[in-house]
């Protein structure tokens, strides 16, 4: 009873505090605390509108804020696709709308995650502008180098019977352990058919997955040569083993011929030609068959050329290429090719040929030394290094005489020559060889000042001798790879934009053409290591490759369609901003209509202000649609987001605000076509762009920067919204 009456004292003395304290004002404690001024700061910034809130949507329908975004993440519809809806009109994609995320490698296009980022986007209500057509990076560089690769034709002494493999059929070629297996057409080397065969999951030992041959007949005693061409759709391994007369089933074998010896070859995604000699034959041996063993690795795909495959008798003759001169015989009635110098020496056509036919007459008028009378023969391709190169001609002179051919390089002179040969009075055929030493041999030259009369020659051969015993490697000619180039070009661009065009209305057609050493000229990849990835369409198409392509744009996507073309450095170059412009008065006079140029402006805070300024006010002359294609703003010398300093970060924000300030005030309101933020949040340290450099609006974790508040000021300040 006492702890009871304790407690019921206790709550009505409680009871009675609160009511009697309710009748009391309440009283502030009287001490303040500052507010730091960095949450001060940032919450102002937080506080501002989304970017696009700003823009007088009536005054500026034609304008297009935008940003770029990647595939994963857009479609995920995360925080970056929330973000990134409040704040942008448009969105383009950095990559996933490109040849080399499109093209397979047979050439047809995979629009499964374009297709997906459309239906993504109009649910969103968001624009989408098409990036890009027709650029070097950042292609299916394997397939286009594969559609104009070096023909390979078989001999006609071939061991292999690939009559079934050629009708899509395996018949007597048999494969064991692969999870999938085909004959693909126009999956080969050069379009022609190829043998698919994919590794099972838990492939670990060669043996898991082959083809074995049919069985090859052979003479004992001789040597048989095996060759083809493999790839693979990501790093591979495989081998040849023997069934049967071999007394080594599985020898290790120079593959590559590199010299050295090794258990497996190595595949890549790009056609590589495995060669080989087999000898190791039992006495008794009649004939052998082959497997070709590629289970090492699970999850790959191989393919094998149907047409390259061959084993071929060593001692088979070689087989010699085609004629590489036209009107070898001058049945034309000119000599059209043949030049010549020296001496006052002549070259002309004579109908005192070889059998009463036409002929080249050459005449030197006193004796010199040899190569100060010659007679040449420009090629547009060089000689191959290291190959052999067979002459033959018909040959008879006014009296009798000793002259000398050769091939050379046409800067330094540096050549390779042929033996001399002796000149009678009568018609002797002349057969020599010699092997060229160096790539850059373009000419072929007949070197007579040291013969004094006149020389006539017809019926003259140069063909170059295949290493590869009898099976002939065909160059295409440069017309040829125009035509194929040409053709790949349009069938890339037409399915393209015929698939997004009820929903992409822009698009980058060019990208990136202008040179930076050159500007005023094209880049090209001659001459350059090249990238996996990359594929210069200038140097097959030619200067009108951008013609092609925007005609191609044009015809298959809207009429009213808006169509860029985009490059890089304008800013900085500013004779690559007039090389540009050039450029477009060169496709607009060849009949493509150039609507707009994109100036990408991937720059830092120590850009040059009256170069922009310049940049602008060029562009705008042109009259064209200009759109701030690719703007990122780095803090200069590669600075790193850990390393940034306040005072860098104002000057970030003030050039945001700049640039956006200078298109509006020198690109006239009609031309203003927008304004792409490259990479709205800074980049990453695992990043292909930038990496780990502070360069977006937003931080990494999608925190506002001081960026953001001058860019909102920028695009309140020149289009009048008010949110």
């Amino acid at each position: 009873m006492k702890i009871f009456n304790i407690r019921r004292a206790l709550l009505t003395v409680l009871l009675l505090t609160v009511f009697f304290s309710s009748c009391y004002k309440y009283k502030a404690l009287d001490f303040n605390v500052s507010k730091p001024e960095e949450v001060a700061a940032q919450e102002d910034i937080d506080g501002y509108p989304a970017l696009k809130s700003y823009i007088d949507t009536v005054k500026f329908a034609d304008f297009h804020l935008g940003a770029a975004v990647s595939l994963g993440d857009y479609i995920k519809k995360g925080v970056l696709y929330r973000m990134v809806n409040r704040n942008f009109q448009q969105i383009v994609l950095g990559y996933a709308m490109k040849h080399g995320a499109v093209v397979q490698a047979d050439g047809s296009l995979n629009l499964d995650n374009v297709n997906t980022l459309i239906q993504t986007a109009k649910e969103a209500g968001i624009s989408l502008y098409g990036h890009t057509l027709c650029w070097h990076s950042n292609q299916n560089a394997t397939y286009l180098n594969g559609l104009i690769a070096p023909e390979v034709v078989e001999s006609d002494n071939n061991l292999f019977d690939l009559t079934s493999l050629k009708d899509g059929q395996f018949g007597d070629w048999v494969v064991n352990g692969a999870s999938a297996s085909s004959i693909e057409s126009a999956a080969g080397q050069n379009t022609g058919s190829a043998i698919k065969l994919v590794t099972n999951s838990n492939s670990a030992n060669a043996w898991d997955m082959s083809i074995k041959t049919p069985l090859i007949n052979i003479t004992a005693g001789k040597q048989y040569v095996v060759s083809f061409f493999i790839k693979s759709d990501k790093a591979g391994k495989g081998r040849v083993s023997f069934s049967a007369d071999l007394n080594n089933q599985y020898p290790w074998t120079d593959w590559m011929n590199t010299g050295n010896a090794s258990e497996y070859f190595e595949t890549k995604t790009s056609w590589q030609q495995v060669k080989f000699t087999v000898s190791d034959f039992k006495t008794t041996a009649s004939s052998f068959a082959m497997n070709f063993d590629l289970g090492y690795m699970p999850g790959v795909t191989y393919y094998i050329d149907v047409n390259s495959l061959s084993v071929q008798d060593k001692d088979a003759s070689s087989g010699l290429e085609s004629n590489l001169f036209a009107n070898s015989d001058f049945e034309a009635g000119n000599i059209n090719g043949w030049s010549g110098w020296g001496n006052n020496s002549v070259r002309e056509l004579t109908i005192d040929g070889y059998n009463s036919s036409n002929a080249l007459k050459m005449t030197n008028p006193s004796i010199v030394n040899s190569w100060e009378a010659q007679t040449a023969y420009d090629f547009t391709s060089p000689f191959q290094e290291g190959s052999v190169y067979k002459l033959s001609f018909y040959i008879k002179g006014s009296v009798a005489g000793a002259i000398s051919a050769s091939f050379q390089e046409t800067t330094s002179y540096g050549s390779d020559n042929f033996p001399s040969f002796n000149v009678t009075k009568d018609w002797t055929k002349v057969e020599l060889e010699a092997t060229v030493t160096a790539a850059d041999r373009t000419r072929f030259l007949f070197n007579y000042g040291n013969y004094g009369g006149t020389l006539y020659i017809d019926n003259i051969a140069l063909q170059r001798e295949n290493p590869d015993l009898g099976t002939q490697t065909i160059e295409k000619t440069a017309e040829e790879k125009k035509t194929i180039i040409s053709g790949a070009l349009e069938s890339w661009i037409s399915t393209m934009v015929t698939n997004c065009k009820d929903y992409v209305h822009a698009w980058d057609v060019v990208n990136e053409p202008m040179d930076d050493g050159s500007p005023y000229e094209l880049k090209t990849g001659i001459g350059k290591t090249v990238s996996d990835d990359q594929f210069y369409w200038q140097d097959y198409i030619g200067k009108d490759y951008a013609v092609l392509a925007f005609k191609l744009a044009r015809q298959y996507g809207n009429a009213t369609d808006k169509l860029f073309i985009n490059d890089y450095g304008l800013e900085s170059n500013i004779d690559k901003c007039k090389g540009l412009i050039e450029y477009v008065n060169y496709i607009e006079s060849k009949g493509q209509k150039v609507d707009g140029i994109g100036t990408q402006m991937h720059i830092d805070i120590n850009a040059d202000s009256a170069k922009i300024v310049n940049m602008f006010q060029l562009l705008a002359a042109t009259g064209k649609l200009i759109k701030i294609s690719e703007l990122d703003i780095g803090l200069g010398g590669n600075t790193q987001t850990d390393n940034a300093t306040a005072q860098e970060y104002l000057k970030q924000a003030e050039l945001y605000k700049f640039v956006i300030d200078q298109y509006f005030k020198y690109i006239p309101a009609s031309q203003r076509y927008g304004i792409t933020i490259w990479s709205p949040m800074d980049s990453p340290a695992n990043s292909s762009w930038r990496a780990g450099e502070p360069i977006g609006l937003w931080t990494e974790v999608y925190v506002r920067k001081l960026a953001y508040e001058y860019v909102a000021k920028a695009v309140q300040e020149n289009m009048g919204g008010k949110p």
